[in-house]
């Protein structure tokens, strides 16, 4: 059925299997629209002159590249590191930190384009629909939005692919081939295919485009050492790096040695569950080093609440809260606790493991004198007794009355 209004719609483009056919669906159904494509390059491989093209021949008016990477990278990345955010113990957000800054950045060229609504290539079962929509309705409340997914017959990917056969239209992937894939600086992500059963073991040699399988990795180990000022990475082996380059880096080093593949089972905003594998070697890296400077600088209750708030703030992230009230609130906190995070340390690469391998810094709550079996100046043995017996105080008593009823303590 026709909509017989006229339109200027901005689509989030990155010449994929979806947004390949939404333009032409987007042509059939909204009369007399104009579209504009948006690529937003978070990292992303990709020919972007071929990707402006493939757009225009598919019936886009005007397309926009906008390169975010270290836009990406220093202001969504960082926090999220610094804040040690995992999601359900092992996703690293690779998605999910994304997506906020995509849907920013459509909102930024709709309001210049002075459009009428934008356009998402997000399924109705996924989260991505949720993470573009609260951030376009953070900053563009009034806008219209606009989810093929959730409107039109299309049920599949193998119906995508038909789609476009059926106006003689290029298909943009083989169908042995379809995983649902997501790519940027951070990580690759794979669904679909095989993966959706769980018990099915998934072929890394077939599926993995980032990293080898471990097994497949050297047998000799790789070292590298990482400096950080404040929580934020500086050097790589002893260089300075802007920040782009570091991470890129580190994809190189971490791939190679088959780091930072992960196969979970997930659960989806929507209340399913997901299975993916992702692929985030130099961000697995990051995280594993940035870890053991905090285990050297920071003292154990501010460690132990950073977990909490760690595990608050990757679900904020997951479901696409980036811009709110709390996640800028934990991102302070987060910010407040690296005023001490500075230091190098060194990671052994081997097979997919990361093994510490020494760390240093200035603000090190490490004393030598105090860990060590020989008694020093700052700890008598003595005191122990006295912080042991006040500490079992409520113990005591729980027993001793227990003791008076005529009940046994143990």
């Amino acid at each position: 059925m026709v909509v017989k209004m006229k339109e200027k719609i901005i689509l989030a483009y990155s010449g994929g299997l979806d947004t390949t056919v939404i333009i032409p669906w987007l042509r059939e159904n909204y009369e007399n629209c104009e579209i504009i494509a948006a690529c937003v390059d978070c990292g992303q491989v990709g020919d972007y002159g071929e990707m402006e093209e493939k757009a225009v021949k598919s019936g886009a008016s005007k397309v926009y590249v906008v390169d975010v990477k270290e836009e990406f990278v220093t202001d969504y990345i960082y926090p999220m590191l610094k804040a040690n955010a995992v999601y359900e113990g092992k996703y690293l957000l690779g998605t999910s930190v994304a997506r906020p800054l995509i849907a920013k950045k459509l909102v930024d060229i709709a309001l210049n384009e002075k459009a009428t609504a934008i356009c998402h290539g997000a399924t109705g079962k996924g989260n991505d629909q949720i993470r573009f929509e609260l951030t376009i309705k953070a900053f563009a409340p009034t806008i219209k939005i606009i989810a093929p997914w959730r409107l039109w017959d299309i049920k599949s990917r193998e119906d995508a692919m038909d789609f476009l056969r059926k106006r003689r239209m290029e298909v943009p992937m083989k169908k042995e081939q379809s995983y649902s894939r997501d790519e940027n600086i951070w990580h690759l992500s794979h669904e679909g295919l095989e993966l959706e059963s769980p018990e099915t073991e998934p072929d890394y040699r077939h599926i993995l485009q980032l990293s080898v399988p471990p097994e497949d990795a050297p047998d000799t180990p790789e070292y590298v050492e990482i400096y950080f000022e404040k929580g934020i990475p500086l050097k790589l082996n002893g260089k300075t790096l802007p920040p782009v380059e570091l991470l890129a880096e580190l994809n190189k080093i971490g791939g190679r040695n088959g780091v930072g593949i992960i196969d979970i089972v997930e659960n989806r905003v929507v209340g399913m569950k997901s299975r993916g594998i992702y692929e985030t070697p130099g961000g697995t890296i990051l995280y594993a080093a940035h870890r053991e400077l905090e285990h050297l600088c920071l003292d154990r209750k501010t460690l132990d609440f950073k977990d909490v708030a760690a595990q608050k703030m990757s679900e904020l992230i997951y479901i696409g809260e980036w811009f709110t009230p709390l996640r800028e609130a934990l991102s302070a906190f987060a910010d407040a606790t690296q005023e001490t995070v500075t230091g190098s340390v060194k990671l052994k690469l081997y097979k997919g493991n990361i093994v510490p391998a020494g760390s240093k810094s200035p603000y090190s709550l490490y004393s030598e004198s105090l860990a060590s079996f020989s008694t020093g100046d700052l700890y008598d043995h003595k005191d122990a007794e006295g912080f042991i017996n006040l500490l079992a105080l409520p113990l005591t008593v729980r027993a001793l009355m227990k003791l008076n009823s005529g009940e046994q303590a143990l």
